[in-house]
């Protein structure tokens, strides 16, 4: 495959980033640091049309986005998973980090993917403060769970506990701070917030994790958030349709704010009731519910208007 030589795929690891620069052909390898990243920005800022192609693998990536970001230069992360489907699809077999930084260019160049918008600074920030609220809440969950099992340490995990709930206070106000600092951040939280259901963080989850609300179709929404029933028949198997994969933090929150809003004196209670009526698991009745909350809120950020009872 001749690959146009706007493209460069970044196979990112811990230790290093393998380049593959279609323009040259060839494939260097650089340590994971600052440094190397804004070496590579140097090299890519005078090509108006260069598309790094690279996983999104969370913390490892994190120099490349920062300086990608600051500098400018066009970027789209890919899932892994969706790769290495791409790589057996493309009989790319072999597996080492300089044939992966191929491939993805070659995927770029199959799928022509489209660079990712700039990220707002502010939601960046909102992001990362509660990725860290996040973390403090499931620490929290294991120290209650283990009071239960390690009597003798009760001193010890209730001490903790309530130093956490200090921290998730902090954390709290500083995810207010950052969202009352923000004009167009503050405008979403409180469409979202008119909605049955939706409260501080599952507005802020949705708010950090999926800026892309308000821009999309419904269908692209819930597939975003993995809420999207796709077919699972083949042979004789007929008739079931699953959900998976998205943003399954997203959509955790939705299935919580669900819970919450079938307890409402709203439609979204009438729905669920209805959905319970013809036999649905409750389990899938949520799930339903889940999905009319993110339909319902992807709209209601695309007119600007607040939730209609």
């Amino acid at each position: 495959m001749i690959i146009h030589h706007g493209i460069i795929g970044i196979d990112v690891s811990k230790a290093y980033f393998d380049i593959f620069d279609a323009e040259s052909g060839r494939t260097e390898r650089l340590p994971n640091c600052a440094e190397a990243a804004r070496s590579l920005a140097d090299r890519l800022q005078n090509r108006p049309d260069a598309l790094a192609i690279f996983e999104a693998t969370g913390r490892y990536d994190r120099h490349l986005r920062g300086t990608f970001d600051a500098r400018g230069i066009h970027y789209c992360r890919v899932n892994p998973a969706r790769a290495r489907a791409f790589a057996r699809a493309a009989g790319f077999l072999a597996k080492t980090d300089a044939v992966d930084a191929r491939m993805l260019a070659a995927m770029g160049q199959a799928l022509q993917l489209q660079a990712e918008a700039t990220p707002d600074g502010s939601r960046a920030a909102l992001a990362s403060l509660h990725q860290r609220r996040d973390q403090l809440v499931a620490i929290r969950a294991a120290e209650r769970v283990r009071l239960s099992e390690l009597p003798d340490q009760k001193d010890s995990l209730q001490s903790h506990i309530a130093w956490l709930d200090g921290e998730i206070g902090r954390f709290d106000a500083q995810i207010a701070a950052a969202i009352a600092a923000s004009s167009s951040l503050t405008e979403e939280a409180r469409l979202m917030r008119s909605v049955p259901g939706i409260g501080p963080v599952a507005a802020t989850t949705l708010l950090a994790l999926m800026p892309e609300l308000g821009t999309l179709s419904p269908k692209t929404a819930a597939a975003l958030a993995g809420l999207a029933p796709f077919n699972a028949d083949s042979g004789q198997f007929r008739g079931v349709r699953r959900i998976g994969g998205g943003r399954r933090r997203v959509r955790r929150a939705l299935y919580m704010a669900a819970i919450t809003a079938v307890r409402s004196a709203s439609s979204f209670k009438r729905f669920y009731e209805q959905l319970r009526a013809r036999g649905k698991p409750a389990k899938l009745a949520l799930t339903a519910i889940a999905r009319k909350l993110l339909v319902t809120l992807n709209a209601i950020l695309r007119d600007r208007i607040v939730f209609q009872p």
